[in-house]
């Protein structure tokens, strides 16, 4: 369209900088323009005749343009010199421009990594916001940067609206849906939104990440709820420049695939013509603000200077498509629009150029210079705050007496003055305590309501709290955490119910890479507080195999600032509820309870009808510190064994027989808290034991007890004679089977026996 590079090619410009060539386009299609200029408009009149874009409208998109333009282009020759730490561009997608025009800075908006001049726009929203300097700051990677400290270079504003993505593949979609949705939820249970009740959520991404697993799941949830006429007021931005760094979209894919989608809103916008897309942009965000549904805007734009700096498209991909791409950079359009129009002479367009790129390189030179983080404590400081005191105030702060009896059906059924009760019953009453206190939690997953759980862990719920705080969702786990992260986002506390443990896997990086980062990449601005309840761990007897007793905790254990409680009994179960709830309302964490399914129904410990693990109610102000184990004949020291879950009343059952045996005085440490593990307390447990047995139901590899025996050899205790039993490395098989790849009491016993021969 305004080829500037000869054809043929000739094979001298084959190893030329591709970046250099675009830059040198601009120069040149802007000194040489033959056309005849048109009376120059006022400020208020439209830009070109017909055009609903005035002048300066399209001035200010220009300079959008060009600063995104030159922080690619500073980014380019700065990385070599060791200033800047990213080169993946937002060239050739300058247009995304129009979406920030069009929309507010309190929508808020979830971006993918090119997104420069939607960036550059958003910040004329707020006066006195500089976008060079704050976006030269992240390339710099400084601790000043103000999306992130300095720990990744995002697109991210606390005061914009923007919450930071880090080099997004389509992970961003489910959270984005999810504050769509939660923004009706706010509305329906009368919680106070901090953004109009009007916002609509913005959420881009590419062609190529369209086809990712986890955008599907958010595009099906989102028909899923307009089929039903639930308000889902989110614009995704499909920025289509025909490639996924090398992989080519086929021409018209994206079209065909969503134009005709029930559910999805379609429009197209020229995001390479600021004219030409201007209205279309509009319109797609007006419709999606007025009607609120989801709405798919499909941006027409093209890919320049490669993926990132390291991309060099020659050795891949034909010079001649090269050319065709640079040809059609939208800066060439905006140029000629701005010229034909009067608005700009080539004089001014090329004095603003250079100006923008001494401004953007002045930024990053100066960006150089500020602090960067240097030591651990600063580094992850944002990434698991904790403060102690204030979560324990918050833990023990009881619910209002009144709403409590309205809750349990009046005074006389309080659960503390019920008699001992097991698991299942307690997390139930724990539920009912916490959707009493908190007014903006909401407990939602699969069969949750009506049924109340597949083990009517949550039955009541429904009758006490309404529809509006209980609710089922469609079966999609990375769905249900991308509903959590959206409602968290926007101030509620989500209680979400993942069915059984080995359901989690395929969504684990809602957690890892997208819940769990987000105070750590946004440097503490942005929260992502919920507390994710998970059935799991094995044992159930004649029941489910693999997927139903599922002993995997690992990709738990290895999510930084996740914390996760398993509980073995009702009381601790409540209280556990209740530190981390309030561990989610203080200080914004994530926070996983695994509960053990077999455990749910027990209610004897030693023989059929003693009723020994059958525990009271705690009252509603006591609650455990985070880290804090239970121990079972602390005196004890000739056998210290640590374990967690199923683990603790099988451990004491075998310290039964192990006593009888031995002689031996057992002591048995219930864990309570997994992740992450507390290693002074296991020191301190283990510092008068005479030996020492790890009893992990998780697997043989990666498991608790790993962690377990680190702490105590890092404490100076590997001189302690030692066993451990654990599950096997196998998946779970069907019926009795199960028993044979998990410890028992029996395994237990004979390891007692080996310490014996040891010592």
């Amino acid at each position: 369209m305004f080829a500037v590079v000869p054809d043929p090619i000739p094979a001298r410009m084959k190893g030329l900088n591709r970046a250099e060539i675009c830059d040198t386009n601009f120069i040149e299609f802007v000194r040489h323009w033959q056309g005849q200029p048109a009376v120059r408009p006022a400020p208020h009149q439209p830009i070109l005749p017909g055009s609903a874009l005035d002048a300066a409208g399209f001035d200010a998109l220009f300079e959008s343009q060009l600063i995104s333009r030159h922080l690619d282009l500073m980014a380019r020759v700065l990385r070599v010199q060791n200033k800047v730490f990213y080169t993946i561009g937002s060239s050739g997608h300058e247009g995304n421009a129009l979406v920030a025009r069009a929309a507010r800075h309190t929508d808020p908006a979830f971006l993918h990594y090119r997104s420069g001049a939607f960036m550059a726009e958003r910040f004329r929203k707020l006066p006195g916001m500089d976008p060079v300097m704050d976006s030269a700051l992240s390339f710099a990677a400084s601790r000043d940067d103000p999306a992130s400290g300095g720990r990744h270079k995002v697109w991210g504003s606390k005061p914009l609206w923007v919450l930071p993505q880090t080099s997004t593949i389509a992970s961003h979609l489910p959270k984005a849906l999810g504050t769509a949705l939660a923004i009706e939820s706010a509305r329906r249970i009368g919680h106070d939104l901090p953004i109009p009740e009007d916002s609509v959520v913005i959420c881009s991404f590419g062609d190529a990440s369209a086809n990712h697993a986890t955008a599907q799941t958010a595009f099906n949830t989102a028909a899923w709820a307009a089929y039903q006429r639930l308000p889902a007021p989110i614009l995704f931005v499909c920025e289509d420049n025909g490639i996924g760094i090398s992989v080519k979209t086929p021409s018209g894919w994206i079209a065909d695939s969503f134009s005709h989608r029930p559910g999805l809103d379609y429009f197209h916008a020229d995001g390479l013509d600021l004219v030409e897309g201007h209205a279309q942009v509009e319109r797609a965000l007006e419709h999606c603000r007025y009607t609120r549904r989801p709405t798919f805007l499909h941006l027409r734009t093209t890919r320049l200077m490669g993926h990132a700096g390291t991309d060099f498209e020659i050795e891949w991909r034909p010079l001649a498509e090269l050319c065709a791409a640079e040809a059609a950079d939208p800066l060439l359009r905006t140029a000629q629009i701005a010229l034909q129009s009067g608005w700009l002479s080539a004089e001014q367009i090329l004095e603003r150029y250079e100006a923008i790129r001494a401004r953007c390189f002045a930024a990053a030179e100066a960006a150089d210079a500020r602090p960067r983080l240097e030591t651990l404590d600063d580094i992850i400081a944002p990434l698991a705050p904790y403060t102690p005191a204030a979560v324990q105030a918050e833990a023990t702060r009881p619910a209002p007496a009144e709403e409590r009896e309205q809750a349990f059906g009046g005074a006389a059924q309080l659960p503390e003055l019920q008699p001992p009760r097991h698991l299942a019953v307690q997390i139930n009453q724990a539920l009912h305590d916490l959707l009493c206190k908190y007014p903006a939690a909401l407990l939602f997953g699969e069969d949750v309501a009506q049924k109340g759980g597949v083990y009517t862990v949550s039955k009541g719920l429904l009758k006490a709290f309404g529809p509006r705080r209980v609710f089922n969702t469609l079966l999609d786990e990375t769905m249900i955490l991308g509903m959590a992260q959206g409602l968290a986002n926007l101030g509620m506390l989500p209680v979400p119910e993942i069915q059984y443990l080995a359901y989690l896997h395929n969504a684990a990086d809602q957690l890892r890479g997208e819940a769990c980062s987000l105070q750590f990449f946004s440097n503490n601005q942005y929260r992502n507080p919920m507390l994710v309840r998970i059935a799991g761990l094995g044992y159930q007897k004649g029941f489910g195999g693999h997927f139903h007793n599922d002993n995997s905790i690992a990709a738990l254990r290895d999510i930084p600032g996740l914390v996760v409680g398993c509980p073995s009994r009702g009381d601790d179960a409540a209280m556990m509820l209740r530190t981390l709830a309030a561990l989610a309302q203080v200080d914004g964490r994530v926070a996983v309870f695994l509960e053990p399914i077999a455990l749910y129904m027990t209610k004897d410990l030693h023989a059929p009808g003693d009723g020994q693990w059958l525990f009271p109610y705690p009252a509603p102000d006591q609650a455990l510190v985070l880290g804090e184990g239970r121990v079972y004949q602390p005196e004890a020291s000739d056998l210290v064994i640590f374990t967690y879950g199923n683990g603790v009343p099988m451990s004491l059952r075998a310290a039964v027989r192990i006593g009888e045996e031995h002689g031996w005085q057992v002591r048995v440490v219930d864990l309570r808290w997994l992740v992450p593990l507390n290693a002074g307390f296991i020191a301190a447990q283990a510092a008068d034991a005479q030996r020492v047995l790890v009893v992990d139901e998780g697997r043989h590899s990666a498991g608790v007890g790993e962690g377990v025996i680190t702490a105590l050899v890092e404490a100076g205790l590997g001189h302690l004679p030692l066993q451990r039993v654990s599950g096997a490395d196998t998946y779970t098989p069907l019926a009795g089977a199960a028993m044979c790849v998990l410890p028992s009491d029996n395994a237990l016993v004979s390891a007692a026996r080996v310490l014996a021969q040891e010592h």
